[in-house]
């Protein structure tokens, strides 16, 4: 067989074990998609200082991918990546680095992820700088932004546009602003820029903390966005049901359904848990209709285990009101700095172009 292209391999030799989850939920994935679906990332880990936009920056291009909730650290650091990619240092041989070894890294600026080290001053203070006057004009101007709207802004005035060393193409948060994606960012604190906020509201350049939205602001605005995406309606305009939560469920086939939104994972933790539990939310919570997620698909490096979330079992989530029983789900025990760049590839080929 003439292997033509990165789908056609995964095809033709992705047969068994975790290649076999591979290829499926890739499959599943072009199937949801090309049926009228919508797809929702879930991003933790550091995929971006990883470079993961090499590939999620075409997917977001050509609309397989509908919104966005990742960790802080992966929204910044995309733009760190763009700014400062050519002082990055690869380190090789990273699990052979003594506690001194790693000390003379800081001493130098540099802080290791794995096998790539982030250059302080390059990347955080080139940004640092710009992001601090979008603070401090909305501060001036009594406006409230979430955390990605600064980064929106940051990017659509051109603030380091001078300063990129890669092709914008490369990164998925400039295509995710060419497109006004949605981006959800729990616990926006933890992670550099959000530490930096911190410092300068409590030096009192800023007079307060509630120029950035914070996560509470983001969970009804996915609420929201939910339920407009299924229902073609806003939370606020779908009735208020009674009974129990599954009487509240919308199923594919019912004309109330707009389409159904599937859930892609990468990693575990708040990033992931955090957009998911929107559902039940919805249901149990608010007692308005939508339907369940329509898709699941987790890449998780973490066995199995009792009680942690990001080793739990996709049918776990059936018992929380997040999937249903004939939900396609995948879980693919696996490293995804391998897995995501395959699967983005094989829906870029597969599917239609949305």
């Amino acid at each position: 067989m003439a292997i033509e292209s990165i789908a056609d391999f995964i095809d033709h030799h992705y047969r068994h074990y975790n290649s076999a989850f591979l290829k499926e939920a890739a499959q599943a994935y072009v199937r949801h998609i090309d049926n009228g679906g919508k797809m929702f990332l879930a991003m933790a880990g550091a995929m971006s200082t990883g470079e993961l936009g090499l590939s999620l920056a075409r997917m977001i291009r050509e609309g397989h991918i509908a919104a966005v909730c990742c960790s802080a650290n992966n929204l910044e650091e995309d733009i760190f990546n763009m700014v400062a990619h050519d002082k990055y240092k690869r380190i090789p041989n990273w699990r052979n680095l003594t506690p001194e070894m790693e000390k003379e890294l800081e001493k130098s600026g540099y802080n290791r992820v794995t096998d790539i080290c982030i250059p302080e001053d390059e990347a955080f203070r080139a940004v640092e700088d710009k992001m601090i006057e979008l603070w401090k004009r909305a501060d001036k101007n009594g406006q409230r932004f979430f955390p990605h709207e600064y980064f929106y802004q940051l990017i659509d005035e051109g603030l380091v546009k001078d300063s990129y060393q890669i092709p914008e193409t490369d990164s998925w948060v400039i295509e995710a602003c060419k497109k006004k994606l949605p981006i959800f960012i729990p616990a926006w604190e933890d992670c550099t820029m959000g530490n930096i906020f911190c410092k300068h509201v409590m030096e009192g350049d800023i007079s307060n903390f509630h120029v950035v939205k914070t996560g509470m602001e983001y969970m009804a605005e996915l609420a929201d966005w939910y339920c407009k995406t299924t229902m073609g309606k806003g939370l606020k305009e779908l009735p208020v049901m009674d009974g129990h939560s599954t009487t509240h469920v919308v199923r594919p086939e019912d004309p109330a359904c707009k389409c159904t939104v599937g859930f892609f994972q990468i990693g575990g933790g708040t990033a992931g848990d955090f957009p998911i539990c929107v559902v039940p939310m919805i249901h149990q919570d608010l007692c308005r209709p939508c339907p369940y997620w329509g898709y699941f698909c987790q890449i998780s490096d973490c066995t199995t285990s009792y009680g942690s979330y990001s080793g739990a079992f996709p049918t776990e989530k059936i018992t929380w009101g997040k999937l249903d029983v004939d939900t396609p789900n995948f879980m693919i025990e696996s490293d995804a700095s391998i897995v995501a760049p395959l699967i983005f590839t094989y829906v870029c080929e597969r599917a239609k172009k949305h």
